[in-house]
């Protein structure tokens, strides 16, 4: 299948759960097998960047340490004008910066850096609910200390993100925006 067939039945599906009313003008695809996460308008990539997925695999289960799949929307985006680097433990802002590693060597934390963006499932009984919930299971997007391990599955379950990309992204992005995992 081609990108563009893909993308058109990605956005088919898309279109499918949440409704032909409630067609969103734009909207984010997250590629965990080729670790890409692709802003959408309309069908037509507008913007693209490599991540890293949970090391892991897909899952929805709560405890699974994997990225959960399906429809979600980004409840919060958490850090709009921090610095680059800048450190978050349990969402709040640290003072300090973390050391960018960008070589493809794993530094044994899993850092929470520059943008939260917290992410909701709205599928019941998929990413919603008892024993998969995505926002309860604090699924982000975030910007990583490791950006030499992008494009590679390593994460915790979170979607990782250069800083730069990160930044770049939350400054595209609403709360509310649709967002795809497969």
């Amino acid at each position: 299948m081609t990108a563009e067939a893909e993308l058109a039945s990605l956005h088919a599906r898309l279109v499918e759960l949440i409704g032909r009313d409630k067609r969103p003008a734009h909207y984010v695809l997250v590629d965990c097998q080729r670790q890409l996460l692709r802003l959408s308008l309309q069908g037509q990539t507008l913007k693209e960047w490599p991540v890293s997925t949970a090391a892991n695999g897909l899952g929805n289960a709560n405890g699974s340490y994997q990225t959960p799949t399906g429809l979600h929307q980004i409840a919060d985006i958490i850090g709009r004008g921090a610095a680059p680097a800048l450190l978050f433990q349990a969402r709040i802002a640290q003072p300090l910066c973390a050391h960018i590693e960008s070589r493809p060597v794993s530094t044994d934390t899993d850092t929470v850096t520059s943008r939260i963006l917290r992410l909701q499932g709205l599928e019941p009984g998929v990413n919603s609910g008892e024993g998969c919930d995505s926002y309860m299971r604090y699924i982000y997007i975030h910007g990583t200390a490791e950006e030499g391990l992008l494009g590679q599955p390593v994460s915790h379950g979170c979607i990782r993100m250069a800083n730069q990309a990160v930044i770049e992204f939350a400054a595209l992005v609403t709360e509310k925006t649709l967002l795809y995992v497969y």
